[in-house]
């Protein structure tokens, strides 16, 4: 059995919470070009309980944001088993896995991906349009995610009059303003300076800890990850070594 499964297991156990929610068997994932094949991930095994925050490190290359989007219902595995909350995600077709999306993953992305013609506001509510929510819960639910972030003040401001961090925050009220079981963060941190940073990933931190939100994280810096409960490496494709949670 795969180390990291292994001690992660170890973990949740300890912690007497119940089945994981992220749970891999066997993942591999293959991209033809031309007539080459290249294997990205191979044979991944890993467990993610339910309320656990992330960090995915290693070089460039090595398979990191693949393993995320797969996570994250973005991409198909080519081999294994991926089942999130109990489903299998890797069994759906694309349709019913657009839908599961909208209403399980939150993404955040290192370039925020806001829409600079739409307040922040407008922008928190964009993913609440694919509900049948009404206008007025819509932006409800978008003020209360903005307050959560801090940027209650800040709802009628463009994209281009925040700063990036600012703007980093808008894009994760976006991502929670739908109550995802899973957040997905891809680099959050790559485009911002180093105080921007640390705001972000203390509110990272503190939807973990204080609301329960099962967060993967994708970083090349290894201070973003102090941030996280573990920290997986990935090198070449293969899981090679697991950090337990800090003060273990």
């Amino acid at each position: 059995m795969n180390a990291a499964v292994a001690e992660v297991r170890d973990t949740k156990a300890s912690s007497g919470t119940s089945q994981p929610l992220v749970q891999i068997r066997g993942l591999s994932k293959t991209y033809i070009r031309g007539k080459q094949k290249l294997e990205v991930l191979h044979h991944i095994d890993l467990d993610i309980a339910r309320g656990d925050f992330f960090a995915l490190m290693g070089p460039s290359g090595s398979g990191k944001t693949t393993l995320l989007n797969l996570i994250g219902g973005l991409d198909s595995p080519t081999d294994g088993s991926l089942a999130v909350d109990g489903k299998r995600i890797d069994k759906m077709g694309e349709g019913q896995l657009a839908r599961w999306r909208a209403g399980n993953v939150g993404f955040v992305f290192q370039f925020y991906n806001l829409m600079p013609a739409l307040s922040a506001q407008k922008n928190v509510e964009l993913p609440l349009l694919l509900t049948k929510l009404s206008g007025a819960k819509r932006r409800k639910n978008a003020a209360i995610a903005l307050q959560l972030v801090g940027l209650a003040d800040r709802a009628s401001h463009k994209p281009g009059e925040l700063s990036g961090g600012q703007q980093q925050r808008v894009a994760i009220a976006r991502a929670i303003v739908s109550d995802p079981t899973l957040l997905v963060c891809d680099e959050p941190t790559g485009d911002l300076d180093r105080q921007s940073a640390e705001e972000v990933l203390t509110l990272l931190q503190r939807l973990n800890r204080e609301h329960g939100k099962t967060i993967v994280m994708v970083t090349h810096d290894p201070k973003a990850a102090e941030y996280a409960s573990h920290t997986l490496h990935l090198d070449k494709g293969t899981l090679v070594e697991h950090q337990g949670a800090r003060g273990e």
